[in-house]
């Protein structure tokens, strides 16, 4: 029997390790390789021709969602499966406009990643019931999701999610191998397209649209500096 070789896109190096351990030990699986964002998981599927990717989508350099469309560009047949916390169903279209056939939430019961593995082994889709539900619950709405956001380049919303996780424009160019004179055109050229006139407009812009997508592990308390109303209560991001 030919062993199925999977690659893990995932940027917290302990759940990838736990991941990689928990899959390695099923018979006939191989870990090919790891990737710890976005840029690496698009250049490593290139490089390895893994059978699968398990991927997260809150990923830095280059979130999930365009990871799988540029990967997907590259390899229509690639095996995607996504797992992940985040639960929108924005997300959830888009990936699937994409073409990945598989999603599993990192909160489901552990028992249910090795049948979703099977069953895109097997070039069957994989989905968690909470995928259904997102998706029922979006067309029970009539998908009113408001007017349709400007369309944006690969190229403009790698910029974007880049100058939403704070990289100045010489981090940028460094970043994509382009001149600082292209990224500057880049990040005017998204400001006009989105009629917007700042770079805390744009970060904001970022995160409102899941292009860039914060999550907030922890909770930091600091004195209250007014009277007796108790701690006021901070969330750290990442």
């Amino acid at each position: 029997m030919n062993t199925f070789r999977i690659l893990v896109a995932d940027d917290h190096p302990i759940f990838r390790f736990g991941l990689c351990s928990l899959l390695s030990s099923h018979k006939g699986w191989e870990i090919c390789g790891e990737a710890a964002d976005g840029r690496e998981a698009v250049e490593k599927c290139k490089r390895l021709k893994p059978d699968l990717l398990i991927l997260d989508i809150c990923m830095p350099k280059l979130n999930g969602v365009d990871a799988a469309r540029q990967i997907l560009k590259n390899d229509p047949a690639q095996r995607i499966l996504v797992v992940t916390d985040v639960n929108s169903e924005r997300v959830v279209q888009d990936c699937l406009a994409a073409g990945v056939r598989g999603w599993i939430f990192k909160s489901d019961a552990i028992d249910d990643l090795t049948p979703a593995v099977e069953e895109l082994q097997r070039n069957k889709p994989a989905f968690s019931k909470l995928v259904s539900d997102l998706i029922m619950e979006g067309y029970l709405r009539g998908h009113n999701v408001g007017p349709a956001a400007p369309r944006l380049t690969f190229r403009e919303r790698e910029v974007l999610q880049l100058i939403g996780e704070g990289e100045t424009n010489k981090e940028i160019s460094t970043t994509l191998n382009v001149s600082l004179k292209t990224t500057e055109t880049h990040r005017s050229n998204l400001m006009r397209k989105l009629k917007l006139h700042s770079v805390a407009e744009l970060v904001l812009y970022a995160v409102r649209n899941e292009i860039v997508h914060v999550s907030l592990p922890a909770v930091l308390r600091f004195p209250n500096p007014t009277a007796d109303e108790g701690p006021v209560l901070l969330r750290s991001v990442h």
